[in-house]
């Protein structure tokens, strides 16, 4: 009798699932943590981020890699040794399948490695609400200095002593100085357009506008919306939109190049 199985060529061994399974979550794990770097070494994080919490960004980049390495090592040994060690087989539920859901977290890590952040513009302006937000803002009065020279204020300086104090006649006359991007709400005359920021308070995700008013002569398809400007008038009070406000009289606009770090805090 023959013995087939003897003359028959030695095959590779099938590579276990739960190895196959280590290196798909090394994938993973490396890939988020170079996401995390990347926008980090680019100067992009402070879109994503308040810069009081990049530094938790930028260490959880790094614990990724070591962590990514300490998995590879792992899988490395367990490769090389399989005789020494029993692939653990833990009874737990899953909502996913463990290799889908690595396949999922690498997929989103490889889109992630490939996408440059942008600051938001005025469509989201305009989406989050921006009409709604000229008198009043949810970003709290952080610190209130009576005493700074009207001139000096940006457009969140604004907001804040508008928040404190919301008479818009009190701050008739006085000097305005700021710059902003551009929204074009469609419920405000044609010679005005809103000069804005967006506020991160923690991340991008709760980034909201606040702006005020300007009023120009002419048309303000001069100025395009999203274009940054620098705004230097009067203040003064008008009705818009049947609601009393604090509006910019402009006597100076001019193009400005759109800072590196386009939010406010």
């Amino acid at each position: 009798m023959v013995d087939h199985s003897a003359a028959s060529p030695s095959r590779r061994p099938k590579e276990p699932k739960p190895l196959r399974q280590i290196w798909l979550d090394v994938l993973a794990t490396v890939a988020w943590g170079a996401v995390l770097l990347r926008f980090w070494l680019a100067g992009k994080m402070p879109l994503l981020l308040h810069p009081n919490y990049v530094w938790l960004a930028v260490a959880a980049g790094f614990a990724l890699l070591g962590l990514g390495a300490w998995k590879a090592r792992q899988g490395w040994i367990m490769q090389h040794r399989r005789s020494r060690f029993v692939v653990p087989n833990p009874q737990h539920f899953n909502l996913l399948p463990p290799r889908l859901s690595s396949l999922l977290l690498l997929v989103v890590a490889l889109v992630g490695l490939g996408f440059t952040p942008r600051p938001f513009a005025s469509d989201v302006a305009l989406n989050r609400g921006v009409t709604e937000t000229l008198m009043m803002t949810r970003a709290q009065p952080q610190s209130f200095r009576a005493t700074v020279n009207p001139e000096d204020r940006s457009i969140i300086d604004w907001i804040r002593t508008l928040s404190v104090y919301p008479e818009p006649d009190a701050y008739s006359g006085q000097t305005v100085n700021v710059k902003g991007f551009v929204i074009h709400p469609p419920n405000l005359p044609e010679g005005y357009f809103v000069i804005s920021r967006f506020v991160i308070t923690c991340c991008a995700a709760d980034a909201y506008p606040v702006g005020l008013p300007v009023k120009i002569e002419g048309s303000r398809s001069q100025y395009p919306a999203d274009s940054w400007q620098q705004v230097r008038g009067n203040m003064i009070t008008e009705t818009l939109d049947n609601q009393r406000q604090l509006v910019i009289q402009a006597s100076e606009i001019k193009a400005v190049p759109q800072p590196r770090n386009p939010y406010a805090y």
